[in-house]
């Protein structure tokens, strides 16, 4: 979504960065041996943690690409587009949970302190990882939802 804006190295093809990571965002590729003995309340406590934490961050992303990139109302739509999906996701993770007696946890501040001072290449890093991880999620939320579907039936 946002790599065509950021320039070199991002926008270059095939670029690809996986190693780069946030500490306050939970990354969504977990082994296949991991993932399937999850639990249902692990399993959706994951993903409400990481939709509330990606609303935060996607939030920030915004912000940042305002300041990027304001000439760019495409690029700002899909990143508010998301961050409303996003919300999306974790209000139907916390319905699930509820129809399904598990506890919702608390809300939190998953950000922090966040560092204004960022330059624009450590903001650019920034979102590409949370629009990453947002594509992450995203995939394995429709996988666990599938296997709740198939489990709990009607």
């Amino acid at each position: 979504m946002q790599l065509q804006y950021q320039g070199s190295p991002f926008s270059d093809p095939g670029f690809s960065a996986p190693e780069l990571q946030l500490s306050s965002l939970p990354p969504a590729v977990v082994s296949f041996k991991t993932w399937h003995a999850l639990d249902d309340r692990e399993r959706l406590s994951h993903a409400q943690g990481a939709f509330l934490a990606l609303t935060q961050h996607l939030q920030l992303v915004g912000d940042d690409q305002r300041d990027l990139n304001p000439g760019s109302p495409m690029l700002l739509a899909q990143i508010g587009a998301a961050r409303l999906r996003a919300q999306g996701l974790l209000g139907n993770m916390a319905a699930i949970m509820t129809a399904l007696g598990l506890p919702i946890p608390p809300e939190e501040d998953t950000l922090g302190v966040v560092p204004f001072g960022a330059s624009a290449f450590e903001r650019k890093c920034r979102g590409y990882v949370v629009t990453r991880e947002y594509g992450h999620w995203t995939d394995r939320a429709v996988r666990d939802l599938a296997l709740l579907k198939a489990k709990y039936p009607g």
